[in-house]
């Protein structure tokens, strides 16, 4: 059919708007296609895409038992060998061959013939059970880091302009901090032009970790990071003995308290079953005689009972059987 489209520019636009039409249709149709191909993987990704899957990084190889050399992998030589004892000490069985240790080791019971000090001379070996040994050796290893623990580092912020008030409770804060163990770091904020007074900044940390002298030491000098400038300060020597002690102090008041309250509670169970054995013994005991006079009461009532049951309650059968 023939239709008339009217002037030229109105068949311009037609012409456009076909156009439109038909990328639109090539584009719809090259995104459905694409949809329904399947996605393919180079093998050398497919590790790291399952781990991103999963969430996770892609595993490592698993990390190897670091283990002191043990029996024949200790070399030939004299050896000083050590045993432990029951008081916690070892006992030093004296100086003697390889052979001879692996011998003395076979002897208690099938130990094993453990290399603990290679740099002494001759080099010390502890016949153990390896086993046993390291499980003591990672107890005291998690021990030692429970007692020494890491300190922190704390931060408190303020700019040059700071008032005095604002001043002593940011030194009362860095001052708890340095008397819990932790480093402290100080940081003057500037903001804009404030940069040109970085000299005021450096007076007031300089100023800062005078006040606190007593109980600190810098690391070093202020150091500019950006538009900010900072120093820290560490704990001394004598303020960290001191919360050491103070943790361990800690720790034993609460392993005595434990056990205190372990041997309450055994105390209380025990006087609970000593208190319930002797009511036993007593109950038996208290009228053996009223005791045997209720049984046989109890032996009448039941012959009687059933006595009823088979003649039947009536005045002839009570006579005869009274």
């Amino acid at each position: 059919p023939i239709c008339h489209l009217g002037s030229n520019n109105t068949f311009t636009r037609y012409n456009m708007v076909m156009q439109k039409t038909a990328l639109f249709a090539a584009l719809l149709l090259s995104s459905t296609a694409s949809a329904f191909m399947p996605i393919s993987v180079s093998p050398r990704n497919e590790l790291s895409l399952y781990a991103r899957m999963q969430n996770r990084r892609p595993r490592g190889p698993p990390v190897k038992e670091k283990k002191p050399p043990m029996n024949d992998e200790i070399q030939p030589g004299d050896l000083r060998v050590v045993t432990p004892s029951p008081k916690g000490k070892d006992e030093p069985l004296g100086v003697m061959s390889r052979e001879d240790a692996l011998a003395k080791a076979k002897e208690m019971g099938g130990l094993d013939l453990v290399l603990v000090n290679p740099n002494s001379d001759p080099p010390v070996c502890k016949i153990v059970d390896y086993s046993k040994y390291r499980y003591m050796q990672e107890k005291k290893a998690k021990e030692v880091k429970k007692n020494s623990k890491a300190s922190e580092l704390k931060e408190v912020k303020m700019s040059y302009k700071i008032d005095i008030h604002d001043y002593d409770v940011r030194k009362k804060n860095a001052l708890k901090f340095l008397n819990q163990g932790n480093r402290v770091k100080c940081t003057i904020m500037f903001r804009g032009r404030e940069m040109q007074h970085d000299n005021l900044g450096r007076e007031l940390l300089e100023k800062l970790a005078e006040d606190m002298s007593d109980v600190a030491v810098k690391e070093g000098k202020p150091k500019k990071e950006g538009r900010n400038l900072s120093l820290i300060v560490s704990p001394r020597a004598e303020v960290l003995k001191l919360v050491n002690e103070n943790r361990r102090a800690g720790e034993k008041a609460k392993k005595a308290k434990r056990q205190e309250r372990l041997q309450k509670k055994a105390a209380a169970a025990a006087d609970l079953a000593t208190s319930t054995a002797e009511g036993d013994q007593e109950g038996d005991s208290e009228n053996p005689t009223a005791s045997i006079e209720q049984d046989e009461i109890d032996l009448e009532s039941d012959i009687e009972s059933s006595l009823d049951d088979l003649f039947g309650s009536d005045d002839l059968s009570d006579d005869l059987f009274k």
